[in-house]
């Protein structure tokens, strides 16, 4: 496997299992998207509990449908090394993707992002991810009603999983895990598959930056009622699809792999000067924001309007204040860093922490570009080509300076899908267990 398989590729890949495991395997519709694509969920095995696979909840982040394929293959095949994959005790059931409407406007991300090496100029430059109110998994934070994110919501009510397990990207570090309620035991198995594999865990991750962090890699929700819980990503993070099966008793894992590891994320060493890296990488992400903000300004005319447009939309969303907001959360970092070495331990400012960080900061201002890229190659007019390659250069620029600065190494996709397979049924077989 060299490349990620596309939804249409997923979804002809579960009927054929289906085919193959009759009365074993099922598929079926469970949903509508806004665009009035289908929601389909593979469900294999018939045993009494369930586990839910929630795939590519995010389209910038394609592993998803091959590690769904493939946890589908071993419970079919009744796989009984593990109890969690023993078709008879426990039925997997697995959403092949949660938003096809992203998807389908990051086509092209797999053919980007195929073969030993891609670069990350390719994948930027396909590369697609909506604003946070059209992203099924968080847009219940905001109050915006998505068909996506109901449908999956009334999937957890009806099924009351023990896990939902939902698979995730990370363009660049290490891997990592986050929870809503601990699972004694992951961390071990956890380690050992991304050691086997090669792939570094990631210590200390701008995601959870505020969560608990029990053991390397992994990062659990702060209770309700916690001092940190409002900065554990939301004050409101109990209205997300996460903490859904809670309701049932059951527990949430969002499983990151990267596509390209950096060569600082599994480095717990303090970092030289931490309060200097974050002011530095603040200075990164505005300057880097205002740069693609100002083409975008003077593009405005060539371009849908955003009511027609989900990428205009986003390049509106980052240009309001996402650059700003992501410097700013770093402020108590700095202050943390400066108050002296006896906070120095904190994860979020060891050497693996201020790269992790770094990633954010180059990351933003490319996710952008790329987008305006597109746009811009699209544009009928004579100005959108003086744009695009002003652009161009900048984008071009930032690629080479972001695989520089970390030592980019790209995770075969093989890598990736085994990682994040071997991660879900260990955390399952946590879950399971009395």
């Amino acid at each position: 496997m060299n490349r990620y398989p596309t939804v249409a590729e997923v979804t002809e890949s579960a009927r054929r299992l289906v085919s193959r495991f009759p009365g074993t395997g099922r598929l079926c519709r469970v949903g509508t998207s806004r665009a009035g694509r289908p929601l389909l969920m593979l469900s294999v095995g018939h045993g009494p509990r369930h586990v839910l696979v929630v795939a590519r909840p995010h389209p910038d982040e394609p592993v998803g449908g091959a590690t769904a394929l493939a946890l589908a293959e071993l419970v079919a095949g009744g796989d009984r090394r593990s109890p969690a994959t023993d078709p008879e005790a426990v039925t997997w059931d697995i959403v092949l993707c949660l938003d096809p409407d992203g998807a389908a406007l990051s086509e092209g991300i797999e053919t980007a992002t195929a073969g030993p090496a891609p670069s990350l100029a390719s994948y930027y430059r396909a590369a697609f991810r909506p604003v946070a109110a059209e992203q099924p998994e968080w847009a219940p934070i905001v109050g915006r009603p998505l068909p996506e994110s109901r449908a999956l919501f009334d999937v957890i009510d009806d099924l009351r999983p023990v896990l939902q397990c939902s698979l995730h990207n990370v363009d660049a570090g290490g891997t990592w895990a986050q929870l809503t309620r601990d699972l004694p035991g992951l961390a071990a198995p956890f380690a050992a598959s991304a050691a086997a594999l090669g792939v570094p865990v990631q210590h200390g991750t701008y995601d959870a930056l505020y969560w608990e962090n029990p053991a390397p890699g992994i990062h659990v929700l702060p209770p309700p009622g916690s001092t940190a819980r409002p900065a554990a990503g939301s004050e409101d993070i109990g209205l997300s699809t996460w903490c859904a099966p809670q309701r049932y008793g059951g527990a949430t894992a969002i499983v990151e792999v990267p596509l390209w590891a950096t060569a600082p994320a599994d480095d717990p060493t303090p970092h030289a000067d931490p309060a200097r890296a974050l002011r530095a990488l603040s200075g990164l992400v505005r300057e880097g924001g205002r740069q693609v903000t100002a083409v975008f300004e003077r593009a405005r005319g060539l371009l849908p309007a955003p009511e027609d447009s989900p990428p205009v939309r986003v390049l509106e969303w980052m240009a309001e204040d996402l650059y700003d907001l992501v410097a700013d959360s770093w402020g108590p970092l700095v202050r943390q860093a400066e108050a002296g070495p006896r906070t120095d331990g904190s994860p979020a400012l060891t050497t693996a922490g201020i790269g992790a960080l770094e990633v954010v900061a180059r990351r933003q201002p490319l996710r952008a570009a790329g987008l305006l890229l597109r746009l811009l190659h699209a544009a009928d007019a004579p100005a959108a080509a003086g744009l695009h390659h002003e652009l161009d250069a900048l984008f071009t620029a930032w690629c080479t300076d972001f695989e520089t600065s970390l030592r980019l190494r790209w995770v075969p996709v093989h890598a990736q899908v085994e990682l994040q397979a071997r991660t879900v049924v260990a955390a399952a077989e946590c879950a399971l267990t009395p």
